[in-house]
C-alpha cells in the first residue's frame, strides 16, 4: 500500500479546497480526503506494531464484526477516492464519519483497525455520517455496490454500528472544529490550512435559505392580498 503521507499537499490549497469546494463533473477529491487517509493508515501501522508485540488476539465478536473473508485490493486513498467520485459526500461527511470512528474505537478499546477491518468500517462510517450532515442521500444499496459489500452486509454493519454507539451520533460545531483542528495538525504540525467549519457554515447557510423564503412568502402573501 502506497502512503498517501507522501503526498504534497499545500496548506493554502487546503483551507481553500474544503472551504469552497466546487463540485464539478470533473472534480478531484477533496484534500481532506487524502488528509484521512494519512491519518488512518499510521493508525494502522501503529496498531501493527502493537499487535507484533503482543500475543493477545481479538477474540469478541464486537472487535470482528468489520472483518472481511479476503482483504480489499485497494489503498485507503484509493477506496476514499472512489467513495467520493460515485456519493460526491462533501468534505465534512469525512471528518463526521473520522469523529464517529475515532468515537466507535474509544467505546471498544480492543478494537484494532487493520486490513482486514479498515474498507468496512470507512463505508459504514462515511454512509452513516452523509446521512447525519447531507440533506440528500443515496440509498443503502448505493452504498454497498460503490463500498463492495452487498446490501444484506451494510444493512447488517450499519444496524451493528448504531446499537454499538449506543445511537449517539450528534456533532456539534466544538466537536467538529475539535477534530478539524487535529486533521490540520496532521498535515502541518503548528501551522496549516483550516478544514472547513463546515457545520456552523451549513447552519449559516440554512438560516439565510429560511430568511429568504420567509421574505418570498410574505411578499407572495401580499400580493395576493392586493
Amino acid at each position: 500500500m502506497s502512503s498517501s503521507s507522501s503526498i504534497v499537499i499545500s496548506p493554502k490549497k487546503l483551507r481553500s479546497d474544503v472551504y469552497c469546494y466546487a463540485y464539478q463533473t470533473d472534480s478531484k477529491s477533496p484534500l481532506v480526503i487524502s488528509v484521512l487517509a494519512s491519518l488512518i493508515e499510521r493508525t494502522m501501522a501503529r496498531n501493527e506494531r502493537i499487535t507484533k508485540n503482543s500475543s493477545w488476539a481479538l477474540t469478541e465478536l464486537k472487535n470482528r464484526m468489520f472483518d472481511c473473508h479476503e482483504t480489499p485490493d485497494m489503498s485507503i486513498q484509493s477506496y476514499l477516492e472512489r467513495i467520493f467520485k460515485y456519493t460526491r459526500a462533501g468534505p465534512s461527511v469525512y471528518v463526521v464519519a473520522y469523529v464517529y470512528i475515532d468515537r466507535f474505537c474509544q467505546a471498544n478499546p480492543g478494537f484494532r483497525i487493520n486490513q482486514r477491518n479498515v474498507h468496512r468500517l470507512l463505508i459504514t462510517t462515511i454512509m452513516v455520517a452523509s446521512k447525519y450532515v447531507e440533506d440528500l442521500n443515496y440509498r443503502n444499496s448505493y452504498f454497498a455496490r460503490v463500498g463492495g459489500l452487498t446490501t444484506f452486509e451494510l444493512n447488517k454493519l450499519e444496524m451493528d454500528f448504531l446499537f454499538m454507539m449506543g445511537f449517539k451520533f450528534h456533532v456539534n460545531v466544538s466537536v467538529f472544529e475539535s477534530y478539524c483542528s487535529h486533521l490540520e495538525r496532521e498535515v502541518s504540525i503548528g501551522g496549516g490550512y483550516h478544514v472547513e467549519k463546515t457545520l456552523r457554515c451549513a447552519e449559516e447557510i440554512k438560516s439565510r435559505h429560511i430568511y429568504n423564503n420567509n421574505i418570498q412568502q410574505q411578499s407572495y402573501t401580499i400580493k395576493l392580498l392586493e
